[in-house]
């Protein structure tokens, strides 16, 4: 029987030691421990799917909290079922004793694990939706603030009017222009449509 560890950050600017700390504590093999960073959204990872290619049956992997292992409910679901029924080995989740798939192999204790899959997979995927749906009311309240978001508006120079008209008379070049003004050519167009606009107005 082998043993392997699974870490799960969101992104890079995170920190996994909480989990390295956890999982290191354990006897687990140096080379053993996989480490993504990366969205939870699927199980398209590649350390992740690394530990699965070296998996067989009657491995042990350990995981801090059933959402390091991903956070889409269905998938949680499905991955849990292929690592424990087709691959055959047993996961042990540090945060919740109940799921640990060595304890109680007969039918209540197999229907007690999944029924608190089931449920730990369901608040991890609300709580990823929750999270979207905060942010979301966050950006919205912050516009209805002012607070602008993106790159921020470069407004066209003083002289903006005065070679706009030189460049319509010839007198100047549109390298030229965008030399003298700072611009690059998409900027300038853009703002000459904008100025034009107002000119109309």
């Amino acid at each position: 029987m082998n043993t392997y560890g699974y870490v799960r950050v969101s992104s890079t600017d995170q920190n996994e030691d909480r989990q390295l700390i956890a999982i290191s504590e354990l006897d687990i093999p140096e080379g053993h421990i996989f480490t993504d960073k990366q969205s939870g959204k699927d199980f398209n990872r590649k350390n992740y799917q690394k530990m699965v290619g070296l998996l067989i049956a009657g491995d042990l992997l350990y995981i801090k909290s059933i959402d390091r292992l991903g956070r889409n409910y269905e998938e949680i679901q499905d991955q849990w079922r292929v690592l424990t029924k087709e691959i055959g080995i047993d996961i042990v989740v540090l945060e919740m004793e109940l799921l640990d798939t060595r304890r109680e192999k007969n039918l209540l204790g197999t229907f007690i694990a999944d029924l608190v899959l089931q449920v730990l997979s369901f608040v991890a995927q609300s709580e990823r939706e929750n999270i979207r749906k905060r942010q979301a009311e966050g950006i919205a309240a912050a516009k209805l603030r002012g607070v602008r978001f993106g790159r921020p508006i470069k407004k066209p120079p003083k002289n903006f009017a005065m070679m706009v008209s030189l460049w319509e008379r010839g007198e100047l070049s549109l390298s030229e222009v965008l030399t003298k003004t700072g611009l690059k050519e998409a900027t300038f167009y853009r703002r000459l449509r904008e100025f034009r606009g107002s000119k109309r107005h």
